[in-house]
């Protein structure tokens, strides 16, 4: 009957994650597209000849204007052949190159009350096919690896994008503070992503439990930190753009300590879903053990993981400045002069706040195990299942 009872509360859980999703998939921005209502519309388009007379190469670096030929393949104007052009302005991160056969994304300008194509803008190459091909993959394997455990991965990771992208960066921009509404999410997501794997039950608790008492930690620390270093949001790319994009009211370095421990949330889930099952399993398979004696049990697994969670979390990070960082080596600028730039420090602080979060997680975990996983608390382990 217990067992019943948690599976039905376990598909109630997912109805309700569902139904929230769907609802997120529904909800407006809230801010409009520079683009006027029946003005423009998308197309993909392959590009059919380059005119690059006017192009000079300066090094790796190109200038002056391609003359661009293509044809649409999508939408109303589909099979049309036009003219556009496309400005080189010198910025490899910025420039777009194309060359005969490209699939780009392009705007059509509509004229004539919408009957007809004006001038056709091209805006970059076309990325989504591949995008798409590799989402699918990997929400394919993970269904057919983790069968209905699989289905509650997707249902989670959907989940936590739209979370992100519909709800928690609109509100940012709305003004809400940043680090208020992303420990909220994050709380949120949390929560969904742990009963979701872990199930309804005392070993999900203790790991939200863990979980959360790490993110709490890791923002602590990061507003500290980055008080202390003086460091501001605007070390981050594009965080100053938002300032002359009519966005001035935004609080840049709330935006900086927020993404510190919402970068970290991740792995801190992991681990302390990690020491929760491991308690667990200890319990389940050793029932008359002494809560002390699990606590300690708990300490050993994090002790175990902890080696290799830290290693990780740096090698994710560390991809965000390599290129910074072989830049000052290259002009053999000294390390003390590099390690104290403001780039450089933020992500240091970035990088050891969120590794330290992390190790404050294991312990938390490991007392949260102790009380909801002691003896005399056993619950149906229906993760087997």
């Amino acid at each position: 009957m217990i067992a019943q009872r948690i599976a039905r509360n376990e598909k109630i859980f997912v109805a309700v994650i569902l139904a929230m999703g769907v609802a997120l998939c529904l909800l407006p921005s809230g801010f409009k597209s520079p683009y006027a209502p029946g003005s423009s519309t998308p197309a993909i388009a392959r590009i059919t000849a380059v005119d690059n007379s006017v192009v000079k190469q300066l090094g790796p670096i190109k200038e002056g204007e391609q003359q661009l030929e293509l044809k649409i393949l999508t939408g109303r104007f589909a099979g049309g052949a036009y003219r556009s052009s496309n400005n080189l302005v010198g910025k490899l991160e910025i420039d777009k190159f194309f060359a005969p056969g490209d699939r780009v994304l392009v705007v059509v300008d509509l004229k004539d009350g919408g009957k007809s194509a004006g001038y056709v803008n091209v805006i970059d190459h076309f990325r989504l096919g591949i995008l798409a091909v590799l989402t699918l993959l990997f929400l394919g394997f993970l269904v057919a690896f983790g069968g209905w455990t699989g289905v509650k991965s997707v249902l989670s990771f959907v989940f936590t994008a739209l979370v992100i992208f519909k709800f928690l960066m609109p509100s940012m921009l709305w003004g809400w503070d940043p680090v208020w509404t992303t420990l909220a999410v994050v709380a949120v997501l949390e929560a969904s992503a742990i009963y979701l794997i872990g199930g309804l039950t005392r070993r999900a608790s203790a790991a939200f439990i863990g979980a959360m008492g790490g993110v709490f930690a890791t923002a602590l620390l990061a507003d500290i930190v980055t008080g202390a270093l003086k460091i501001h949001g605007a070390v981050r790319p594009y965080a100053e753009n938002l300032l002359y994009s009519g966005f001035g009211h935004l609080d840049l370095t709330g935006l900086f300590v927020a993404g510190v421990f919402l970068a970290s949330s991740g792995a801190v889930m992991d681990l302390s879903m990690d020491i929760a099952a491991a308690m667990d399993e200890v319990r389940a398979n050793n029932p008359g053990i002494g809560r002390a004696e699990l606590v300690r049990s708990g300490f050993t697994v994090g002790r175990q993981v902890l080696g290799t969670m830290t290693t990780t979390l740096l090698l994710a990070y560390s991809s965000s400045y390599t290129a910074l960082i072989m830049t000052f080596i290259a002009q053999g600028v000294p390390l003390i002069n590099a390690l104290n730039m403001v780039f450089v420090s933020a992500e240091l602080a970035h990088t050891l706040v969120g590794s330290l979060g992390l190790v404050l997680v294991a312990p938390l975990t490991a007392l949260a195990g102790g009380l909801c996983l002691a003896p005399g608390r056993n619950s149906p382990n229906i993760s087997k299942a």
